[in-house]
């Protein structure tokens, strides 16, 4: 299959500055290093999903539509991608804390202009520039995790923090609903601020510089543009960023079509969705620690195979349940359990390939070239569920959108490898 080939190219990798427990490095100072970033990358990914829940009572408050509250959320999608263009490569250039700061910062006063604004216009403003400022923690999370470790350990390291990052979209949601219980809307977006205040703490007491200035470029934006062609053609990097991006549309078609197919199409409360969403959580859960168990065993394309495989052949049978009517909500969620298992051996794995697959200098670029691919184009796919005649999701449509893309990464990955290996060689 040519997937050795996909290995990092230890020529691009420079010297690792904290190369985690294994090599010597303390296990509480990587403990605080996940923790730090863990909290970074999931309150971004908390400001898409918490306040969904929200939606009825924002737009009766702000005499709207849902659907114009709606469009909130696409703006907070949009602000994410543009803002790890944008994040990323300042990040090459300034170092990893100042940008960091600065985009929690505005984060934080976002989410406290988002409890008073008065209209949805405001509100749509607001939440594009709290995407643009959320993308900091998500694009330099992964730089400086490129930044500290070298290969083997960035993949175990990113195992650990794919494990509080996945976690967020799919429990998001339930805390959303849960603070509702205890106050309006408005408390939704002052726990996001809070969880703004003490990023920045974090980030200004514990997260130290991991880029040197000997190693930052000043570029020019015409040089950030070759940097992003050169990226784009660049089969190491393209490869794996791509099958990242397909994957998570795999994902994100299940966290945003399968609340309203299981209660639509098997009668499901919503107590019994959440448990639902719990259980394929504990499967992401449980496919990290098996990716973090084989990392002395597999080298990192053939985990990712193997990830890549079982997600696909679990969407498969998924459709044979629903071809064959044999689909019930236990046995979707059994599958579902199984796809969501083999999500915890793809995403550490891919982006790990994709980020050492460039130099330390570049890997702020290099993460938000991966962000943006990945909500871009892995989100815009996702949404292709709701193309149906009554303009919903159905089972139908969620399995159409999840096989096409799980069998694509899968492809993808197994085409690029191979190509690799031929260019190797030749």
């Amino acid at each position: 299959m040519g997937l050795t080939a996909m290995r990092p190219n230890r020529s691009t990798v420079s010297r690792p500055r904290a190369a985690g427990p294994a090599t010597g490095q303390p296990r509480r100072a990587v403990a605080l290093l996940v923790f730090i970033l863990g909290v970074l990358s999931a309150t971004s990914s908390l400001a898409t999903d918490l306040y969904l829940p929200a939606f009825p009572d924002i737009a009766a408050d702000m005499h709207a539509s849902e659907s114009q509250i709606q469009l909130t959320l696409t703006a907070v999608m949009v602000g994410l991608a543009l803002g790890q263009l944008v994040i990323g490569p300042l990040s090459d250039q300034w170092g990893r804390r100042v940008p960091l700061l600065i985009g929690i910062a505005v984060f934080t006063a976002t989410s406290v202009l988002s409890m008073v604004v008065s209209s949805a216009e405001m509100f749509t403003a607001v939440r594009f520039v709290q995407g643009l400022a959320a993308a900091a923690g998500m694009v330099i999370s992964r730089a400086v995790v490129r930044d500290t470790f070298d290969s083997d350990s960035a993949a175990r390291f990113f195992s650990r923090l794919v494990l509080l990052v996945g976690l967020a979209p799919m429990l998001g949601p339930l805390l959303g609903g849960q603070l509702l219980l205890f106050g309006p809307w408005q408390l939704i977006f002052a726990v996001l601020g809070a969880a703004g205040v003490a990023g920045f703490a974090l980030v200004f007491f514990g997260l130290p510089e991991s880029l040197p200035r000997g190693e930052r470029r000043r570029q020019d934006p015409a040089a950030m543009l070759r940097l992003f062609g050169d990226m784009l053609r660049d089969p190491r990097f393209i490869g794996p960023a791509l099958t990242m991006a397909l994957s998570f549309a795999m994902t994100f078609t299940y966290i945003s079509a399968f609340s309203f197919v299981s209660q639509s199409e098997f009668g499901a409360t919503p107590q019994q969705f959440s448990l639902i969403f719990g259980i394929n959580a504990l499967g992401m859960i449980l496919g990290n620690q098996l990716n973090a168990a084989l990392i002395n065993k597999m080298d990192t394309p053939r985990r990712l195979f193997l990830g890549l495989l079982g997600g696909a052949a679990a969407v498969t049978l998924l459709g044979g349940l629903h071809l064959s009517g044999q689909a019930t909500l236990v046995s979707v969620t059994a599958v579902l359990f199984v796809m969501m298992f083999c999500t915890g051996l793809i995403s550490p794995n891919a982006t790990t390939l994709a980020v050492v697959s460039r130099p330390s200098s570049e890997a702020g670029t290099a993460s938000a070239l991966l962000g943006t691919l990945q909500f871009a184009l892995g989100g815009g796919l996702a949404s292709l569920a709701g193309l149906t005649g009554a303009g919903e999701a159905t089972l139908a449509s969620m399995i159409v959108v999840m096989l096409i893309t799980s069998v694509s990464a899968a492809a993808l990955f197994t085409a690029v490898s191979v190509r690799v290996r031929v260019t190797a060689a030749a």
